[in-house]
């Protein structure tokens, strides 16, 4: 379980985070939504120790998540972040296999549990037969999913992901969140699709101005009222003959943006 208590976070003098709570029980998958700005990205960093609240603390599994060394956090949790390898050197199984430093010693060689956690990892988001391919000629969507595969490699409990779907053409989108929706332990997603959040999210934090404003089941979260003050347009819901609930979106109209104003 992740959980954040009380996070404060500035920057520059900016106010980026604004007294956040956020509860990730095991085998849960959160989504973070909101717009741009909100404070989703930072909100992840703090969770995995990239930053360091001003403010607030982060437990992991009941342990305040600064009394963890560097090399035991890396076996809690993975991360895929936005930022992209700075290095194209290598091969797709090479990057991949980076998610089993934190099972290794200095001086320790690749076993062979570690070759079979690659193919599995590659195997699982559809990458495999790229296994040798280098990484500079994998297109944007490849690389994504290379990201994860590094990720799902490393085989934590808990599994922290910025956009994993950016790049990723419909039927990705969907395999890649089905499969992250399965894994056990925690989750935590930082998505801009809200029907996508809404499908295949436990739970969903909506962030507006370095808060979160509401937190629930998707179908309890994703009103209306709510949507329309935080993202400033309109929204209907319409249900599929299988039952499948899709969320539709228009801008605001003038009169009710005057309205919302003058609110």
């Amino acid at each position: 379980m992740i959980s954040a208590r009380n996070l404060h976070f500035s920057q520059e003098g900016i106010v980026i985070l604004d007294d956040v709570d956020l509860d990730v029980p095991d085998g849960e998958m959160v989504g973070l939504v909101g717009p741009n700005g909100s404070g989703k990205t930072t909100l992840l960093r703090l969770l995995y120790g990239a930053c360091t609240p001003d403010e607030g603390t982060i437990l992991l599994d009941g342990k305040g998540i600064t009394e963890f060394r560097q090399g035991q956090l890396a076996r809690r949790i993975a991360v895929v972040p936005q930022e992209r390898p700075t290095t194209y050197s290598q091969t797709l199984a090479d990057m991949v296999m980076l998610g089993r430093m934190p099972h290794q010693g200095v001086v320790s060689s690749h076993k062979k549990t570690d070759y079979q956690a690659v193919i599995d990892a590659l195997d699982e988001v559809g990458l495999l037969d790229l296994a040798e391919r280098n990484i500079n000629s994998l297109s944007g969507g490849e690389m994504q999913r290379a990201l994860i595969a590094r990720a799902l490699c490393q085989k934590t409990d808990h599994l922290l992901l910025d956009e994993p779907t950016n790049h990723l053409d419909l039927r990705y989108q969907l395999d890649v969140l089905d499969m992250i929706r399965q894994l056990a332990g925690t989750k935590v997603v930082v998505l801009h699709d809200l029907n996508l959040a809404a499908r295949f999210c436990d739970r969903i934090a909506v962030m507006a101005n370095g808060r979160i404003v509401a937190s629930g089941q998707p179908d309890h979260v994703l009103h209306g009222d709510l949507i329309q003050s935080v993202y400033q347009v309109s929204m209907v819901r319409l249900r599929a003959p299988g039952g499948q609930v899709h969320l539709s979106f228009d801008r605001l109209s003038q009169t009710s943006t005057i309205m919302e104003l003058q609110s």
